[in-house]
């Protein structure tokens, strides 16, 4: 078990890596291909509009035809969508490339997720979910800060081809060690099943409490991310490098979570933990408002990485035990709600920020955050806590 859960989480770093890409380059993106840095920023919407619409589809096709297959599938096509964004030659073309790997990624970590909860009990589960966040983080830390220093040093362009690299490597390591190792039950696809499937998962009432705080975390929280480059431009500091590295503040805050983990599950009650993790998020947006150097915005971000694991973390919990019959398509679901927030979050912020202002903006995230926290901390219980 923990060694197919090692090459899940290599795997799942693969995919990482494409989430932030994009977000410390934007200023160059626009210049190259002559946009503007707010609509370059919808290159972030690009990628998290297909990968969302199309989760209940990539769910329901590895809970019939294998987990580890569609794994193949998609990273398959991740590589070649990130070839493609390397040679794009005008905006149009590097957004449908970002299109392609975002529905590729959506079989990624959903899909690691349900394999995870497949082969490990709910009692243990938040942990083994842990190190695979912790592969994810590392993605993260590495997409954002490596991509920046990379388009510093050599342009945009290069870091498409190490993502393209390192994508290719993930896909041999499932070719050759996870395929086999994880005894998928595979069956006929018919619609009527996959129906009966959303209704199992939508009929307990967990499931709106869930994919509704998702949806909201990655609105207010993950919607500013595209435009931290822009903010940071406008501020005087123009290095793609520095904003890669602010960038990457989440993932080291995420991976000191995940480091914790084991004690949090022991020490705190888990509606104290959803709770915290909202009023945290809430309190760095606030923070953010302030515009300070760089520096402090780093470590606003490592903030922002613990305090949404801290509410994400059980969630994720509570997401594996809607339907266990279904569980790819309930993990499928989940990211598919939390990637529309991340679609919808950067094209409300670039309005936001045009019409009432950085300050306004991230205060109405903040509040909105704070009461996730509360909701999912009033609400989301264990059959056995009823």
């Amino acid at each position: 078990m923990i060694f197919v859960l090692n090459v899940v989480a290599c795997v799942i770093f693969a995919g990482a890596l494409n989430t932030r890409i994009v977000d410390p380059v934007i200023p160059q993106i626009a210049t190259d291909l002559f946009v503007d840095p707010a609509t370059a920023a919808l290159l972030s919407t690009a990628f998290s509009v297909p990968y969302a619409l199309m989760q209940p589809v990539l769910g329901a096709m590895a809970d019939t035809f294998g987990k580890v297959r569609m794994m193949i599938g998609c990273i398959f096509v991740m590589v070649l969508a990130a070839v493609a964004g390397m040679v794009a030659t005008d905006f149009l073309a590097l957004l449908v490339a970002r299109g392609v790997a975002g529905v590729a990624a959506g079989g990624i970590f959903p899909i690691g997720l349900a394999i995870a909860g497949d082969l490990v009990p709910v009692k243990e589960r938040q942990v083994a979910i842990g190190r695979l966040l912790a592969a994810g983080m590392l993605g993260n830390i590495l997409g954002a800060t490596a991509s920046g220093a990379i388009a510093d040093l050599t342009g945009w362009r290069s870091v498409f081809l190490v993502t393209a690299a390192i994508g290719t490597v993930a896909l041999l390591a499932t070719v050759f060690w996870l395929r086999g190792a994880v005894k998928d039950v595979r069956g006929r696809f018919t619609f009527a099943a996959q129906i009966e499937n959303l209704r199992a998962i939508f009929a307990n009432p967990a499931a709106k409490v869930c994919f509704g705080a998702v949806f909201l975390e990655g609105t207010f929280l993950f919607g500013l991310f595209p435009h931290m480059a822009a903010l940071l431009h406008t501020g005087g500091e123009t290095r793609a490098s520095i904003a890669g590295v602010v960038i990457a503040g989440f993932g080291v805050g995420g991976l000191i979570y995940t480091f914790v983990v084991s004690l949090l599950v022991r020490h705190v009650r888990e509606r104290y933990s959803m709770f915290l993790g909202g009023a945290l998020m809430g309190l760095g947006l606030a923070l953010i408002s302030i515009r300070a150097p760089w520096q402090i915005e780093f470590a606003i971000f490592v903030l922002f990485g613990f305090a949404f694991y801290l509410l994400h973390g059980p969630i994720q919990v509570y997401v594996t035990e809607l339907a266990p019959s279904a569980r790819g398509m309930a993990a499928s679901m989940h990211a598919a709600f939390f990637f529309l927030g991340q679609a919808a979050g950067p094209v409300a912020y670039k309005y936001g920020l045009s019409i009432i202002g950085t300050t306004a903006s991230l205060l109405v995230g903040a509040g909105a955050l704070v009461l996730t926290g509360l909701w999912c901390a009033l609400t989301l219980r264990h059959p056995r806590q009823i």
